[in-house]
């Protein structure tokens, strides 16, 4: 029996408590005295309970589970994450992008796919996306596009108006709305979407060879997806209801899986290449780069503690390994500093301390205090120091993940090529990808959101945009609007 005895109620320093339901009073009907520390400490800690949202992906969840290496790529990258046989635990943060915290799971948007591997060299984030493309090239207006679809200032409601003026200035949003409207802007859970790098990243193998890759992981259970009538439906039933099925599956031993495959372009063909391969509002063709099949993510966990494990994950594309480097898409070099940021404006200079962001393998660092430091830190606290501080490795030296650049300082895209323009992939999209039913839905899912409120000056922009991208189409959505 004494087994089953209840753990006794403690204090957060471990002091037993005498009630869990009576405040400490003068008297059964007197006043509630100050010092009733325990009190005190309960209201004080729901007051303070939640952390700021994200201000982008503020909704989501993920899981835990282990990503294994079964092709041989070490030819291309010698980040120890992706030797042959090598398996490692990862973390993965499912989300939409636009909504806020408590905003349904099924508004059209796309979907965050975030992971964290955390590798014998350090943890490795891929900030992703379930699209392979975005709406901007360029970090200046990657604030302004978020503003856009969040809400107006005035009456705090979400205005299609502003999304379709934002998008119709800004043409080279082309390609990813029209992923977004169709059948892939609502997927049917997160375990039935592809995730995707989004950005083009730089591999090094052991020789100091150079070479530029972009991340698919397909999902081993079959792309699906709502249909816009469905997932208003289920808005209505259950705003939770991608982070149900994903934990639901889980604890029931339905492990959702993913195949990571790679597109690797050779370091010199990006300089020649028709249009710039590191333009995030474009894919690569995969007739120029075939899929490498690389390995397995595998998700078999779910959190146990959904703030600690979950709301405070910190995601950010400046964490990259040895064999593993950034390129010249601005858009991810932006993010490298904008995403450590924001988790130090959201959770304090010492978030990477938090248990689900800190390293599995050593850390020999020279930070220091700052709010909510655990870590205790020992003498030097400086480099250089003849004490017997950490070292940096000079092995590490020649830099390789590393590329030149040359000219004057410039405000502008990036230098126009042969086949670079901002409508030709959405309208390859729409002619060879899609078949005649995904159109029709494509031009539903138009009509429906340019029907809600956008104004005519916007609605005229929109009807030329989508014209841009095909003109039958164009005419069918036109038409469709002004049937209304």
């Amino acid at each position: 029996m004494s087994d089953n005895k209840p753990k006794p109620t403690t204090t957060d320093a471990g002091i037993p408590v005498p009630s869990d339901e009576h405040s400490l009073t003068v008297g059964r009907d007197g006043p509630i005295v100050l010092h009733d520390h325990y009190l005190i400490e309960q209201m004080a800690n729901f007051n303070r309970e939640r952390i700021a949202e994200r201000q982008p992906h503020a909704k989501g969840s993920g899981a835990f589970g282990t990503f294994e290496v079964t092709h041989d790529v070490s030819a291309f990258t010698k980040a120890a994450v992706f030797q042959p046989g090598t398996k490692t635990d990862t973390l993965i943060r499912f989300s939409t992008v636009a909504g806020e915290r408590g905003s349904p799971d099924t508004w059209r948007d796309p979907r965050g796919f975030a992971l964290k591997f955390y590798t014998t060299e350090g943890n490795y984030d891929m900030v992703g996306n379930n699209t392979p493309v975005f709406f901007i090239r360029d970090p200046l207006k990657f604030q302004h596009f978020i503003r856009s679809q969040k809400r107006r200032a005035d009456n705090g409601l979400r205005d299609h108006d502003m999304q379709w003026d934002f998008w119709t200035l800004s043409p080279e949003s082309a390609h990813q709305v029209t992923w977004l409207m169709g059948d892939r802007g609502i997927p049917k859970n997160w375990r039935h979407m592809n995730g995707y790098s989004s950005h083009t990243y730089m591999w090094v193998n052991a020789k100091g060879e150079r070479f530029w890759v972009k991340y698919h992981f397909k999902t081993d259970q079959g792309n699906d997806f709502l249909t816009q009538k469905e997932a208003e439906k289920i808005a209505g039933e259950d705003s939770d209801y991608h982070r149900r099925d994903l934990f639901n599956a889980i604890k029931e031993g339905n492990f959702p899986s993913w195949t990571l495959k790679m597109q690797i372009m050779p370091f010199e063909e990006a300089e020649s290449y028709r249009f710039n391969p590191f333009d995030l509002t474009k894919v690569w063709p995969h007739a120029d780069y075939p899929l490498h099949e690389v390995g397995k993510l595998t998700l078999n966990r779910n959190p146990t503690d959904f703030h600690t494990e979950i709301e405070q994950a910190a995601f950010e594309p400046n964490n990259l390994v040895p064999g593993i480097g950034a390129s010249p898409d601005k858009m991810l070099l932006g993010r490298m500093f904008a995403y450590a940021d924001a988790h130090r404006a959201r959770m304090g200079v010492n978030y990477k301390q938090i248990p689900v962001n800190r390293p599995k393998c050593p850390v020999h660092s020279y930070s220091k205090d700052g709010a909510m430091r655990v870590d205790n830190v020992t003498d030097p606290v400086y480099a250089p120091n003849s004490k017997g501080g950490p070292q940096a490795d000079p092995s590490l030296n020649p830099v390789h993940d590393v590329w030149g650049a040359q000219g004057d300082f410039v405000r502008e895209a990036y230098t126009l090529r042969k086949d670079d323009d901002d409508w030709g992939q959405a309208g390859t999209l729409v002619r060879e990808v899609l078949d005649d039913a995904a159109r029709d839905r494509l031009v539903s899912n138009v009509v429906g959101h340019l029907s809600q409120d956008v104004s005519d000056p916007v609605l005229e922009r929109a009807f030329t945009y989508w014209r841009n991208i095909d003109p039958e189409i164009g005419d069918r959505i036109a038409k469709g609007v002004k049937g209304k």
